[in-house]
């Protein structure tokens, strides 16, 4: 069970926490408050709403979607709870212990939620959760000293919502009490919600700073005054992120108070008044063993994570006076300005960068083991997002590995969020509150154990007239009734499903693919469709160099395939200095591309060190600068080339996926003027260029390289003639430098497929499992890829689609272009001809489209959505958010959809899918529920075997478990209709010896080798399942039946003591006949649903297993023929002498065995076959299979190719 804190709320039934998105684009729980001023609180506060009843919350920039409902506590309603608790013997209050909101319910009364004192949450999941208000004063008028405040100042009131005088006591406040502000806020899942009076509802506390824009955070460098700090250390909570790991006595109430160990107890008591004792005592201590284990594992786990979350340590915070001091992180607010040490540090929260530069190792967040370099955040009026301002954002619990100053002696940052609300936080919380995993498999097997209760009470109230019948005292009657519930609803159910699923992530482990969910294994079983990334997934990470295009006159030239042979000039000093490469322990880090393009021009990067002040580099330069790159020595240049002098960079503007390049200001020892130059995807820097500067041919050049896999990069460049100062270079707005640009060339980077990729995607897609690629690399590199690695065979057809978003004049357009015909479009990518063309035969059609087109489609032909995903293979030039967008458009088709990416920019993507598996270093990535660190796709096939092992193991554990009662529950009904009972000890060996260890062991088999087409069973309530449990049931109650009525037709039959109940009338001649019927019956069953192929390894792979079924069968055909003295006794067999009747008690059983086995797989192959006839009849249940039978038989064929599709206002289409 999940540990469920004190502190934190409390939920009803066993359903796990729901994992709150809080990724850093998605804060905003309860409303977007994107767009909001500095100054204008009433935007945050929003108007009026009533604070009655329910308030149901929703939001735009997160799924989550959740309804709080208030309670007024009432003391008359908690008396009589107290009351109805001691009456009840305490059933009321565990009543309430298994479902908390109906404890709030009965003791409080509905009210508004700003006088609530006990909140019911509901989240999107249907999951209720109940947590208690908290209320905290706060100092005298403190939400309003900023009334008159200075401009500088007016960055604090964004944090408590206040901006204006009128305005300054109705943000957080509710009463006045004595004239005091009363904060009032609740806790759940780790995070705080605050009452805002205005919205009148609850929202998350970084609801409060979403208003902030890059020019309010620059301000944050005075610090906060000491009063300010107190008052949002009040608000915001202490910088924590708080694991709850609770005492064992706390632990073994809650997991005592379980319903499975409720029914344990209650089954022991019952079998104790039965005169059960070994019985009793045995299954108490594997009971109590398994408690404590259960225990130890909980409170190990909760141990290990709040190991992994605690965080404290020193940090030098800036005062408004311009004093410096150093807090416990946990003191740290968001506005706090903190001081970077320059050897580093682990960031306690997350950070904006305001000063110097840092490089910073985020492997704990992504597993990406690149550092990654973080510049100054640029002042604008831009509202400052953690997810757009990666680049400038210090995320909490990674490590600063070292940061530089270059303005100031300090390197700062400014605290933007604090505890569950930061990055870490939600890595935390995801592994703290994950999404419940909804799967049918789960549901059924609820249903079918309430069968077989439905069953137990039939069967009980035949025994009841069977007893009365027999004249049995009343006490017995009810001992021997309620001992029928305890028979039939399998004890062990619980545990032994999980078996298989265990197995499977111990195998998993071993091959280096770690998971932190384990039940998302069975879910792998389902898997219909897999998105790919592809740099670093399905190609290699690092690029190398191939070549640079120059241009002369405004021509490109024939490719240079050595860079360090290029004259110097612009296209040079781009390629040595447009990165963000640095340099640590004279080594240099950076993105494996930035090292390559450095390391082919031969330069070398040195670093300015603060403490050299004014050197050499400095006059040289005329200024100050970052970092110099120096020409390789003399030696090494080629003989006409040589280059003396170094080139000084002085401001970098890094990478940003949606802005699709970077760019770096440089200054030339001999010039007066700056230099910006600028690398990123072709037609976005062709598109930042002076036309007149971009070649003609550009498209055709671009479509050369692209069309054969290589990766390309545009260069470009201007002066500056602005800049004179290094301050001066560090006020630049990017907007300003990156604009008419003059084109330079091309740089080719060759990316190489990994080896492993094209054989597991013809794996996957001879296994019927749909593999798309999701890039944000270019269309025709993409095209290429996919060639390559057999996502798009030769032969296939490659359709791509165009859609414009509307202009002024024209409605958003979409247009379906067959490759072949693609040439002469002007496509805003350039769109490729196949090398093989001659492909008209109905083959299988491929579509391909890039991010602009698949925004264009969401919108504006929403209904055409559907079938485009249905048939689309490639998906090119995505951003993360798209890449997520996208994952979720295929769930909604019905698809089980599994996402393999390295875990840096697929985050939310990987975390979306059914199935997320994140190549990366780390053992848990904040990414995915699976991490390989076998760096490669093959893990896919891998986790998709086992998924579909795990599956089938659990069915066939499942299925085990509900005819083991079965048999159990037929014979003891047999004996009770004789007046007599199988003996302690039998129940002992029947649930113990056999039952157990079977269970247990049916789960080690392995994955079969091969991934076929077939997927296993994932409903249990089926009439392949039903019809397997009924026929073998029919069989089991016709064996036993048979073995009575022959015993009782022996010559040698003597009538057992019918007076007087088993233990008294034991042995007798029914009781042994069943006993060693039944025996048999659980073993046959435990080979009959151990099913091999097509899913798992035959049973005799699994040794184990194997030896132990051997050992019991011989050890029950020991017992038949020849029981010896002690075993006999202790057992309270009666000795039969008629060997030929102990042979034929031996041929029923075989008989039995070998009808099991016809029954289980004449169910398996004709009963699946007649199945699949009649399903194929029936429409689908699954959205995307009706979609693709319409789009078979759709006439005439869709899509319409070369036509323009145009969508009316009503998002409807129109054909021209």
């Amino acid at each position: 069970m999940d540990p469920i804190p004190a502190s934190h709320p409390n939920r009803d039934g066993a359903a796990s926490g729901v994992s709150q998105g809080n990724s850093p684009s998605s804060l905003a729980v309860f409303w977007g408050a994107a767009g909001m001023g500095a100054g204008d609180s009433s935007r945050l506060l929003g108007n009026q709403r009533p604070g009655y009843g329910t308030l149901r919350t929703d939001t735009d920039t997160d799924t989550s979607h959740m309804e709080v409902t208030g309670y007024q506590t009432k003391m008359w309603r908690v008396a009589l709870c107290h009351i109805g608790s001691v009456l009840t013997a305490g059933l009321l209050l565990v009543l309430f212990h298994w479902k908390p909101s109906l404890e709030v319910q009965v003791k409080c009364k509905p009210c508004a939620l700003s006088q609530a004192d006990w909140v019911i949450i509901r989240d999107k999941f249907g999951q209720c959760f109940t947590t208690r208000v908290c209320t905290e004063a706060l100092g005298e008028g403190s939400l309003e000293h900023h009334a008159g405040a200075r401009l500088e100042d007016r960055r604090t009131s964004i944090a408590i919502g206040v901006s204006e005088e009128e305005e300054s006591r109705d943000t957080i406040r509710l009463h006045e009490k004595e004239e005091k502000n009363i904060l009032r806020y609740y806790l759940f899942e780790g995070m705080r919600y605050v009452w805002i009076e205005r919205r009148q509802m609850y929202c998350k506390v970084s609801i409060l700073d979403e208003g902030w824009t890059c020019a309010d955070l620059h301000l944050s460098q005075a610090g906060l005054s000491q009063q300010d700090h107190n008052n949002r250390r009040k608000i915001y909570g202490a910088n924590l992120i708080e694991v709850p790991v609770k005492s064992y006595a706390r632990l073994l109430v809650e997991e005592v108070l379980n319903p499975f160990y409720i029914f344990q107890v209650f089954s022991i008591v019952l079998w104790v008044c039965d005169a059960y004792y070994y019985y009793a005592a045995c299954i108490f201590l594997i009971s109590t063993i398994s408690l404590a284990l259960s225990l130890y594992e909980t409170r190990k786990q909760s141990t290990t994570l709040q190991n992994m979350a605690k965080m404290s340590v020193g940090v030098r915070v800036l005062r408004s006076g311009g004093e410096e001091m150093v807090v416990s992180s946990a003191d740290l607010v968001p506005g706090d300005c903190i001081s970077l040490p320059a050897d580093g540090m682990l960031v306690p929260c997350d950070a904006a960068l305001l000063t110097g530069e840092c490089m910073v190792n985020e492997s704990m967040l992504t597993g990406e083991s690149v550092p990654v370099m973080k510049t100054p955040l640029p002042a604008g009026s831009t509202i400052y997002s953690p997810e757009e301002h990666r680049r400038h954002t210090l995320f909490c619990g990674t490590q600063v590995i070292q940061a530089k100053s270059y303005v100031g002696r300090e390197v700062l940052a400014v605290v933007t969020r604090t505890g569950f609300c930061t990055a870490k936080g939600d890595l935390i919380s995801s592994i703290l509150y994950p999404k419940p995993v909804s799967f049918k498999f789960y549901k059924d097997a609820v249903k079918f154990v309430l069968f077989l209760a439905v069953l137990a009470c039939i069967g009980t109230l035949y025994s009841i007239l069977i007893l009365v019948k027999n004249q049995v005292p009343v006490g017995q009657i009810i001992i021997r009734a309620l001992d029928l519930i305890t028979v039939i609803v399998p004890p062990a159910l619980p545990a032994a499903m999980t078996v298989g699923t265990i197995y499977a992530q111990n195998r998993l482990k071993k091959q280096g693919i770690f998971c932190i969910s384990p039940p998302r294994i069975n879910l792998c079983g389902k898997i219909r469709l897999v998105c790919f990334d592809k740099t670093g997934t399905l190609t290699e990470e690092g690029l190398d160099v191939w070549g640079v295009v120059p241009l002369e006159n405004n021509h490109f030239m024939p490719i240079i395939h050595e860079p360090r042979c290029l004259p110097a000039g612009p296209l040079l000093y781009s390629l040595a200095t447009c990165h963000t490469v640095s340099v640590l322990r004279a080594q240099p880090i950076g993105d494996p591309v930035d090292l390559k393009m450095l390391e082919s021009t031969g330069w070398r990067l040195e670093m300015m060190e603060e403490e050299e002040g004014e050197l050499p580099a400095s006059q040289q330069f005329g200024m100050k600068v970052l970092a110099v790159v120096k020409p390789p020595p003399e030696e090494e240049q080629p003989r006409d080339r040589k280059h003396q002098l170094p080139v000084g960079i002085l401001r970098r503007f890094p990478f940003s996926s949606s802005l699709q390049r970077m760019s770096v200001l440089v200054k030339l020892p001999s010039e007066a003027s700056a230099h910006v130059y600028v690398k990123g995807a072709p037609e976005m820097v062709a598109s930042l260029c002076r036309k007149e500067t971009v070649p003609m041919d550009f498209s055709q050049m671009l479509r050369h390289y692209t069309t054969d896999g290589f990766r390309v990069l545009g260069l470009a460049c201007k002066p500056l003639s602005s800049v004179t100062t290094f301050e001066e270079a560090l006020q630049l707005p990017r907007e300003a430098v990156e604009s008419s640009l003059s084109f330079l060339g091309f740089l080719v980077m060759k990316n190489v497929l990994k080896p492993e990729s094209a054989p597991v995607i013809h794996l996957l897609r001879s296994a019927n499992i749909r593999p798309i690629m999701v890039t944000g690399d270019n269309m025709l590199t993409a095209m290429n890829v996919a060639r390559s690695c057999r996502m798009v065979e030769p032969k296939e057809r490659v359709i791509f689609i165009s859609a414009s978003p509307p202009s002024h004049d024209e409605p958003a357009a979409l247009k379906f272009i067959p490759a072949e015909h693609s040439q002469g479009e002007e496509q805003p990518e350039g769109l490729s001809q196949p090398r093989d063309g001659c492909f008209l035969q109905p083959q299988p059609c491929h579509f391909a489209l890039n991010g602009k087109s698949f925004a264009v489609v969401c919108e504006h032909f929403a209904e055409l959505l559907p079938k485009i995903l249905i048939q689309a293979t490639v998906f090119a030039r995505m951003l993360p958010e798209q890449k997520t967008q996208l994952v979720c458009s295929l769930q909604e088709l019905h698809y089980c959809v599994g996402m393999c990416g390295d875990g840096a920019n697929d985050c939310g993507a990987l975390k979306a899918a059914d199935v997320g598996i994140s190549l990366s270093e780390a053992e848990a990535s904040v990414a995915s529920p699976f991490t390989s660190h076998v760096a490669n796709i093959e893990c896919v096939p891998t986790v998709i075997r086992e998924g579909r092992c795990s599956l089938v193991t659990s069915f066939g554990v499942f299925k085990y478990m509900a005819l083991y009662s079965l048999v159990q529950f037929v014979s003891v009904l047999l004996l009770y209709t004789i007046n007599t009972n199988l003996s302690d000890f039998q129940f002992l060996f029947f649930d113990l010896i056999i039952t157990t260890t079977v269970a247990v062991l049916m789960g080690r088999t392995g994955p079969a080798q091969e991934l076929g087409v077939e997927r296993p069973q994932g409903a249990l309530i089926s009439v392949l399942v039903l019809g397997s449990l009924l026929l073998q049931t029919a069989l089991l109650i016709t064996v036993q039946v048979l073995s009575y009525f022959i015993t009782v037709s022996q010559s040698w039959y003597v009538p057992l003591n019918s007076t007087v109940t088993a233990p008294q009338n034991l042995p007798n001649y029914e009781n042994t006949v069943l006993f060693c019927i039944t025996g048999f019956q659980y073993l046959i069953l435990a080979v009959a649903m151990s099913k091999g192929y097509p899913f798992r390894e035959p049973l005799y792979t699994n040794v184990l297993f194997l030896m132990v079924l051997i050992f019991l069968f011989g050890l029950m055909i020991w017992l038949t023929l020849y029981p010896l003295g002690f075993p006999k006794t202790l057992l309270k067999l009666q000795g039969i002498d008629d060997l030929n009747f102990k042979l034929l008690l031996l041929g029923i059983a075989a008989l039995n065995f070998f009808t099991a086995f016809v029954l289980e797989t004449a169910l398996d192959h004709g009963l699946l076959g007649c199945l699949r006839r009649l399903r194929r009849k029936k429409p689908s249940k699954k959205l995307f299979k009706r979609l693709e039978k319409e789009l078979r038989q759709q006439q005439p064929p869709w899509p319409p190719l070369n036509q323009a599709l145009f969508a009316t206002p009503k998002m409807s289409i129109a054909v021209r």
